[in-house]
């Protein structure tokens, strides 16, 4: 019995690489149906893995320099590059993560994206036309102005002094020249993967909710508020485009209203991008079945993770899809109203963590070959 499977599954953070939970799903398929045709798409939602799994899917490859870090120390960071679509693929965290500093060390009235810009700059040099940015896990709140500085970008108080980095010099802009911004960023586009609606200001914007994580104590908040708020007059004034209260320009600290303001860019569910970049529509064609999942499946699945926008793509062509997970709770039956047939726990038992990470690539493995045999057994 020849049929056909796409495999597209995210991660299972901590315990599998999207290509290895793929891998772990094919062996599973061959075990019941040796003769199957297998399709990996390795996928994410522009968070964590990303890169990793664009290179997997797109035969990318990885480069790494120095950049400067959200305290302006120099350090090493990688982003993707597949050279065939001419595309760099960057998550913010690589350069501006939270993970780079210790929590006391955290201070977003100073912390800077400048290494973000690093790794565009980087990436054009390469010759980069399209680029996939992946918000996720930043440390900063800087609307974007240490990377649009690293890009060329301008930023004077009323005396005509450049502003040093971080989310507080914002409160003393007064001009921005963008005379000298690279000249190679007209003819390039930004696909930015964003899954917060959060707009750049107020009680939920960017310095109020995302703000202490990233080490702000209430009164910095109010003055990160201040200063984005007046960052985004100035915007107005010298673009047009008015990014105050846009969905998702919020996001990354503001680097959603950078990006909206001063490139070429579109804001949009992270999978969907992921969707398109690997041709998924096009893997789908006389397809028996979808499998996809991560770590874990739950209510928030549906609006917008990887799972959910795999489902969606293969019930417009009537492709049953299956979900498996190291855990879901109850309120993930509502994912049987947009496109899964069914969602499989991978976890033989009740076991600690360490095992079940540990274990995962097995037990996705197994779980697999016990839908395969399912599936077998009514056909």
């Amino acid at each position: 019995m020849n049929m056909k499977f796409v495999l597209a599954p995210d991660s299972f953070k901590e315990s599998m690489t999207a290509r290895e939970a793929a891998l772990a799903m094919e062996r599973g398929v061959k075990k019941i149906f040796p003769d199957a045709t297998c399709t990996l798409v390795p996928m994410a939602d522009g968070g964590e893995g990303t890169v990793q799994s664009l290179i997997d899917a797109l035969n990318g490859e990885f480069v790494t320099t120095y950049v400067t870090d959200p305290l302006g120390r120099k350090i090493e960071a990688s982003y993707g590059y597949i050279e065939s679509k001419q595309t760099a693929v960057i998550e913010v965290a690589s350069a501006s993560g939270i993970h780079l500093l210790l929590p006391e060390d955290r201070n977003p009235l100073i912390t800077t994206t400048y290494g973000t810009g690093e790794l565009i700059k980087n990436a054009l040099e390469k010759g980069a036309t399209r680029f996939i940015i992946g918000l996720g896990g930043s440390v900063t709140n800087d609307g974007g102005l240490g990377l649009l500085q690293a890009l060329g970008a301008k930023f004077f108080n009323k005396n005509g002094s450049e502003l040093s980095g971080g989310g507080a010099a914002l409160m003393e802009l007064h001009q921005i020249d963008l005379s000298d911004f690279d000249k190679r960023l007209a003819n390039t586009h930004f696909e930015i993967a964003c899954d917060v609606n959060n707009p750049l200001t107020g009680r939920n914007g960017a310095s109020r909710i995302f703000g202490p994580q990233k080490g702000a104590t209430e009164e910095m908040i109010q003055q990160l508020d201040q200063a984005l708020a007046h960052y985004a007059t100035v915007i107005k004034d010298v673009t047009g485009n008015d990014v105050a209260d846009v969905k998702g320009a919020g996001a990354a600290g503001g680097l959603g209203a950078a990006f909206l303001a001063f490139f070429n860019s579109t804001l949009q569910p992270g999978v969907d991008i992921i969707l398109e970049l690997t041709d998924f529509e096009e893997k789908l064609v006389d397809a028996d079945y979808v499998f996809t999942g991560e770590g874990s499946i739950d209510s928030q699945t549906v609006l917008g993770k990887t799972p959910y926008g795999v489902a969606k793509a293969a019930e417009a062509r009537h492709i049953p899809v299956i979900g498996f997970a190291g855990k879901f709770d109850k309120n993930a039956t509502i994912l049987y109203e947009h496109g899964f047939q069914a969602i499989v726990c991978i976890l033989l038992g009740v076991t600690d963590i360490e095992t079940a990470l540990n274990s995962g690539a097995e037990n996705l493995e197994n779980a697999t070959a016990t839908v395969c045999r399912i599936i077998k057994g009514q056909k």
